[in-house]
């Protein structure tokens, strides 16, 4: 199951016991229909003194980001005394406002601004609803609904053991060397101008899930519906219509919406998250190998390493310019990223000064 740790952000999956309660439920599957046996492949032992007796909550071990601006728009502010059945530790209430205020959901006060009543619309994490939000300005909102869908359904990817070089070589037609998110994108642009009769062939034979590609395209269709709802322009940065698409401007929204989780490489070689200096790695999974300075991640997921899923470059100067509240110095721990974001506010600075005078 997966269990949230508010104070490094990471998501692990971890292999646990199940409950007591969850055994009696299963066992319950059995007999339905017509009499039938449930066998336990433990001893009664096991299930009395190993299993505890109900599945721990999972509102204790997920991200609240999501609860605390549900709760927020419906009016309730004393989230603290709030009658939760079973109440999240406060870190993590803490840590989801945090992040709501970062991403412009909240303001100082606490209190839902603007951007935050349109991002309690979409039934999404509220990094990748500010991403929605934010990608018109960018010219790509047309591409980013495309590249948040296929971040909202399982993984489209197939990579069956027995035919691992094949799916290798099929994925490397939509690769881009620098984004694992546009790689999503050049799938689903593909699979979208195949004829519908030749979907399941076309997804059989480039080792793509089918079923993730449906699930997908709803998924898009209502984002567009709810898009429509709160007036934001849909623009497609693919101005001829041949999938020539603007990668630097789509890099700079992913940027602009997910600058929270960002990851450094350090003279080591090795990969540290801003602020909270956890040691990562890039999953083998994703396409990115050129070993860049600076990455954003969708996913931070504690399996046998620490690996960051869904990989993006992205560039220091982007970051200062689009979030210099996140990256400010006076609070930043001390690290080697400190250094190269203090060499980029004063190359911002500069140019800014050349363009007033």
């Amino acid at each position: 199951q997966k269990v949230y740790n508010p104070r490094i952000r990471v998501e692990s999956l971890l292999v646990s016991p199940i409950s007591r309660a969850s055994a009696r439920q299963r066992a319950g599957r059995a007999g339905r229909t017509r009499p039938g046996k449930c066998f336990r492949l433990y001893t009664e032992q096991s299930f009395y003194e190993d299993l505890q007796e109900t599945t721990y909550p999972e509102i204790l071990r997920s991200k609240m980001s999501n609860v605390v601006l549900t709760l927020k728009k419906l009016g309730i502010d004393d989230l603290v005394h709030f009658d939760f059945m079973d109440p999240p530790a406060p870190e993590t209430l803490m840590r989801a406002l945090e992040l709501l205020n970062y991403i412009g959901a909240l303001d100082d006060e606490g209190e839902l601004t603007d951007l935050g009543y349109q991002m309690s619309d979409l039934p999404l994490d509220p990094q990748l609803a500010k991403l929605i939000i934010v990608s018109p300005e960018y010219n790509c909102s047309a591409e980013i609904v495309s590249i948040v869908a296929c971040m909202s359904v399982p993984q489209i990817f197939m990579r069956p053991r027995e035919s691992a070089k094949a799916a290798d070589e099929a994925k490397a037609q939509f690769t881009h060397p620098d984004s694992d998110h546009l790689t999503l994108l050049n799938a689903y642009a593909a699979y979208e101008t195949i004829p519908y009769q030749d979907r399941k062939k076309w997804c059989w034979d480039n080792f793509i899930n089918e079923r993730s590609m449906q699930s997908a395209e709803n998924v898009r269709k209502q984002l567009l519906g709810i898009m429509k709802k709160l007036d934001l322009p849909l623009v497609t940065s693919d101005q001829k219509g041949d999938g020539s698409y603007a990668y630097t401007d789509i890099r700079k929204a992913l940027t602009a919406g997910m600058f929270m989780q960002v990851a450094y490489k350090q003279r080591s070689g090795d990969y540290l998250t801003v602020k909270d200096n956890q040691v990562v790695y890039i999953h083998p999974g994703s396409v990115i190998n050129s070993r860049p300075e600076w990455v954003l991640f969708e996913e931070f997921a504690l399996t046998t390493k620490n690996y960051i899923r869904t990989v993006t470059v992205t560039r220091v100067e982007w970051l200062v310019e689009m979030a210099p509240h996140y990256f400010d110095l006076e609070n930043f721990p001390e690290c080697e990223a400190k250094a190269e974001l203090e060499q980029a506010y004063a190359r911002l600075a500069h140019s800014r000064s050349r363009r007033t005078s």
